[in-house]
């Protein structure tokens, strides 16, 4: 059976599948990065994974994978191949493509951005299934985003494009690690509730989650920990639907799985600055912690697409 496959790539573990070219996963597994031995590692790990993936399709499907198709978690350059900048693994530089492609015996490699690969996902096979414009937010650790364009995902010309959790929505305020102050990131990532609510609770141990519940519990500082994320997440969306006007928002990562507890409120405070602008429908994203994988399959098979086109 034709097969391609799918590496998602993260600051710790790496999620992998051989992908169909229907979109079905026909094997799943995950190893971890080494991250902790050093930059030199993770490479070498991604690629004896991807050696051991290829032989494992050689065994069940009586051929190696047609294609391959990583997403990492940084800046890369995706014509050249190259993943440009990537602080979590300790990468600068790194030719991925070539050396994945000359340890899989010259197969064609593919290699995007974890949050646009996710998005790719999300929006062919996902919850924006059939939208022609999307935005794809994944509220975790940061803030990222993928914009969705007629089925595939706007880079941008040097590849920022979608960095939705650099929007400046408080003027003056929280530091972010880009430099810059009162960053969307700062005030409505998980990250950034799982750290109010643990000086709010004076727990330091508190997350997100445990926000969420205190909230359905009627808490009073979580309630405010929680508006604060809503509000200023809001004030990001709305910056985001104005100069792109998409017809779905997918909200994902850890702080969506809060679900109505975020949804609600979400969903009125953007209606509730909308002026001119059309109100997007929002919703929760629909593949979870598989969709970097499945859009690291769909990059595969997209590359095999161009180049018999070709």
């Amino acid at each position: 059976m034709r097969h391609v496959i799918a590496l998602d790539v993260g600051g710790t573990g790496m999620k992998a599948a051989l992908v169909a070219a229907d979109g079905s996963l026909l094997h799943r597994a995950r190893r971890p990065t080494g991250r902790e031995r050093g930059p030199d590692a993770v490479v070498a790990a991604i690629l004896d994974f991807a050696s051991d993936l290829r032989e494992h399709g050689l065994r069940e499907f009586g051929e190696s994978a047609a294609a391959a198709g990583v997403a990492v978690p940084g800046i890369v350059d995706d014509a050249g191949g190259v993943a440009v900048y990537a602080a979590n693994l300790g990468w600068k530089d790194v030719p991925l493509r070539t050396l994945l492609s000359r340890r899989l015996d010259g197969v064609p490699v593919a290699l995007g951005h974890d949050v646009r690969a996710g998005g790719l996902a999300e929006g062919r096979i996902g919850a924006g299934n059939g939208a022609d414009r999307f935005l794809f937010l994944p509220l975790g650790t940061g803030i990222a985003g993928a914009i969705g364009i007629d089925g595939r995902i706007e880079a941008g010309a040097h590849g920022y494009a979608g960095e939705i959790g650099h929007i400046v929505v408080r003027p003056g305020g929280r530091e972010c690690g880009c430099g810059q102050r009162g960053c969307l990131e700062t005030y409505a990532s998980a990250g950034a509730v799982s750290r109010a609510w643990a000086a709010a609770s004076g727990d330091p141990a508190a997350d997100a989650a445990a926000c969420a519940r205190a909230v359905e519990e009627g808490d009073e500082r979580a309630a405010e920990v929680w508006r604060e994320a809503v509000e200023a997440l809001a004030d990001g969306l709305l910056t985001g639907l104005t100069l792109l006007d998409p017809r779905v928002l997918i909200i994902g990562g850890g702080l969506a799985e809060a679900g109505d507890t975020l949804f609600g409120p979400l969903r009125a405070a953007v209606e509730s600055r909308i002026t001119f602008q059309k109100p997007p429908l929002i919703v929760p994203a629909a593949l979870g912690d598989t969709a970097g994988c499945l859009g690291a399959g769909l990059l595969a098979w997209d590359l095999i697409s161009v180049e018999v086109t070709a």
